[in-house]
């Protein structure tokens, strides 16, 4: 047994001296540690040799030094034959050097047990001879490196953070000057996080996630089952869910609002607007206006069930939203809302200083769409709300939820309007106290004789449609596209049939009426079922149409419109098939200013149909993306949004290099906006995966402080993207 143990000492140590011609040894700090570690092994060998060459039958407290030692050398070989560049040196030295003094001491203790011991050693092997070993291991200098580092980090956790002479220092003994060599030390120790959080049993038995406050009140309380599940605890200790907890964060931040104290929240109080009015109705969720120039609207609260484990309002079924209990939550907070908006036949010219809204659907769009979308078709096109990327290089909303719009801006001629039907869902914008909903609503005081009085007037003018008179018609789609503007009317149009006969008029060969009804459909397509109506009315094949021979303003809208529909799935599908990814691409490289944005959102939309992407790869829209990242161009975030989309696929990915995107995109991880750097981080993450020419394109492009930069400033979203980027891009060297 003495024997075993000894020769397994034996052999590890040779298997530590033959790691000297591995080329990893030969890297910093790895090198010096190697160095000092022979230099201790080197000096005990030939004594064990001996002792296992004579056969000598070992003491018990021997063979435990053997044992120790031999475990010891085992964990040191492997510490070393693991190394390489892109291992954290600091997690390297604290454990290297821990090593090293188990090494040093058990050494020593094994040459002061022989020198001990009554057993007829070996002639070489006598008490001056292995004084004098023992004496030269302990002279031996140690490194303290390690205590530098846990010095820096005592300064981190308990005061304002490390001094600059510990920095210093730090950065000497580890050569952590370049940014690249930070941006591969940042790596390394977010994947050793990482992986540390994996291994440790993160969530209990359960598997159920909670808010800490309220599930600590729960194990108070003296009780020891799950809350949701009922299954008794097999422990009561709380263990972090940094992933929801991550996503979250992700969504306050880039919502701009403030990460609520739960112990602060109640649940069961409406929010602060709701108590600020006294309850005019027996239904708890309505919330009368003090004031008549307020909407009316109704309110339903919905807190933290998901976090806590309970049911929502089974009304919130539909919405696609998902506990925090799931696999994958989706952590915003929803109220539902109706909101009746005043109509408003203004001089459409003043809306030029409106926004065109885009939709950043996600690639789980249902029909509960907000759409924000401005009154008339002729506004500017403004960039998507919220363009992301999620793991898997999808653009997604922040939330994953059905979709995300933006608003329109005040024009000064009349209030913008916002619609949505009853069962849509409001994310909460960032209040100083509490949230609040983005709503704008108008007067509630319209009368049911004047709706009366516009669909009279909406039956005479649809009436004109179906006449021969070309002049007629030109007054008809003219009326119609001013009265789309508002809510009320557009349900009024879509139900006295104006819808059908305005996808005829697409068809018409003066431009006058094509642009009037096309405009007409884009603003009757912000209401959810005319969305539905639209395309079941064959609209797809006239739009394209339109897109194809139409004036540029007819184009911009027509684009418009089929970004709008296909907000809804089956239309990104019916869209995409339809032929309608080349006359898009043709307006993106070559139409107007506005035509160009619409083709970009639209674009975006249909590229979250995986069927689409690759069609409009082939239809050379790279080139145009590509372009239009120059910032003069105004549409870095429409188009890297794009290239993030198509960089999921195959041929995405080899369009983008040949059209040279990665320097581009490299530029805007270095200058654009917070939203536009994760988003080309997403994009170059795609590109360089399994790519090592990608990644050498990447680097030589100066990449690296850039991201470096984005690590330490940017989005938690973009942080662990550029995390994942950097140990992509190392590992394939």
């Amino acid at each position: 047994m003495e024997i075993s143990l000894l020769k397994v000492l034996l052999n590890n140590i040779s298997s530590v001296f033959r790691l000297s011609s591995h080329d990893n040894i030969a890297d910093e700090p790895a090198q010096k540690y190697y160095i000092k570690v022979e230099e201790i092994l080197k000096l005990l060998k030939p004594v064990l040799d001996a002792i296992f060459d004579a056969d000598i039958a070992s003491e018990e407290l021997l063979q435990k030094s053997f044992g120790e030692l031999g475990h010891s050398v085992n964990e040191l070989r492997e510490l070393f034959g693991n190394w390489h560049l892109l291992r954290s040196k600091i997690y390297f030295v604290l454990q290297v050097e821990t090593l090293i003094s188990k090494i040093r001491a058990s050494s020593v203790e094994i040459f002061e047990l022989l020198i001990s011991s009554d057993q007829c050693l070996p002639v070489e092997l006598n008490a001056s001879s292995l004084e004098l070993y023992a004496q030269k291991i302990k002279q031996m200098g140690s490194e303290q490196i390690s205590a530098i580092i846990r010095k820096a980090s005592r300064e981190q956790v308990h005061g304002s953070g490390p001094r600059s002479e510990s920095l210093e220092q730090f950065a000497d003994c580890l050569s952590l000057r370049s940014n690249q060599e930070l941006l591969i030390e940042a790596v390394a120790l977010e994947k050793l996080k990482e992986n540390a959080e994996q291994a440790e049993k993160r969530i209990a038995k359960p598997r159920q996630t909670y808010e800490r406050a309220f599930i600590r009140k729960w194990i108070d309380l003296g009780l020891i089952v799950c809350p949701k599940t009922r299954q008794t605890l097999a422990h009561t200790t709380l263990i972090p869910n940094y992933y929801v907890k991550a996503v979250i964060a992700s969504w306050c931040e880039s919502n701009n609002v403030k990460l609520p104290d739960p112990m602060k929240l109640s649940l069961k109080k409406p929010p602060p607007l709701a108590r600020a009015e006294n309850i005019a109705s027996k239904d708890p969720h309505i919330i009368p206006q003090s004031s008549s120039s307020q909407p009316i609207c109704k309110w339903e609260w919905v807190g933290y069930s998901d976090i806590v484990g309970k049911k929502c309002d089974n009304r919130l079924a539909n919405s696609g939203e998902q506990g925090l209990e799931s696999g994958k939550p989706t952590p915003h907070f929803t109220i539902k809302n109706r909101t009746f908006s005043s109509g408003s036949g203004d001089d459409e010219r003043l809306s030029r200083g409106h926004n065109r809204t885009a939709s950043a659907s996600s690639t789980h769009s249902s029909p509960n769409i907000l759409q924000g979308m401005s009154a008339d078709g002729n506004e500017k096109s403004s960039p998507v709300a919220s363009y992301n990327s999620d793991n898997s290089g999808e653009l997604t909303s922040e939330t994953q939820a059905a979709t995300a719009l933006t608003t329109p801006q005040r024009e000064p001629a009349f209030s913008p309007r916002l619609e949505t039907k009853s069962q849509s869902q409001m994310m909460w914008q960032h209040s100083p106290d509490r949230f609040v909903s983005r709503i704008v609503s108008s007067p509630a005081n319209e009368t049911r004789a004047d709706l009366s009085g516009v669909e009279i007037q909406v039956r005479k003018l649809v009436e004109g449609l179906k006449g021969t008179s070309i002049d007629v018609q030109r007054v008809a789609t003219a009326e119609l596209r001013l009265l789309a503007k508002c809510m009320e009317n557009r349900i009024v149009i879509a139900s006295c049939g104006g819808i059908k006969l305005l996808v005829s008029l697409l068809l018409s060969t003066d431009a006058e009426i094509q642009e009037n009804a096309v405009t007409a459909l884009l603003n009757l397509s912000i209401n959810d079922d005319n969305k539905i109506a639209i395309g079941n009315a064959n609209a797809i094949e006239p739009l394209i149409h339109v897109l194809k021979t139409g004036s540029p303003k007819a184009k911009e809208n027509s684009a418009a419109t089929l970004f709008s529909l296909s907000v809804i799935e089956d239309n990104k599908v019916r869209i995409g098939r339809s032929g309608a990814i080349e006359p898009l691409v043709e307006l993106l490289g070559n139409g107007t200013p506005l035509g160009k944005k619409d083709a970009a959102t639209a674009l975006f939309n249909l590229s979250l149909f995986h069927e689409n992407k690759l069609r409009i790869v082939e239809a050379g829209a790279v080139k145009y993306l590509v372009e239009l990242t120059d910032p003069s161009a105004g549409m870095v975030d429409k188009a890297v949004a794009v290239l993030a989309n198509l960089a999921t696929i195959q041929d995405g990915k080899a369009a983008i290099g040949q059209e040279g995107g990665i320097p581009v995109l490299v530029e805007v991880v270095e200058l654009g906006s917070a939203r536009v750097k994760e988003n080309a981080a997403a994009a170059l993450l795609q590109l360089c995966s399994n790519s090592n020419r990608y990644c050498s394109m990447v680097l030589q492009e100066g990449g690296v402080p850039p991201l470096v930069v984005l690590s330490q400033s940017g989005t938690p979203r973009a942080k662990e993207r550029v995390m994942t980027l950097g140990s992509v891009v190392w590992g394939c060297f």
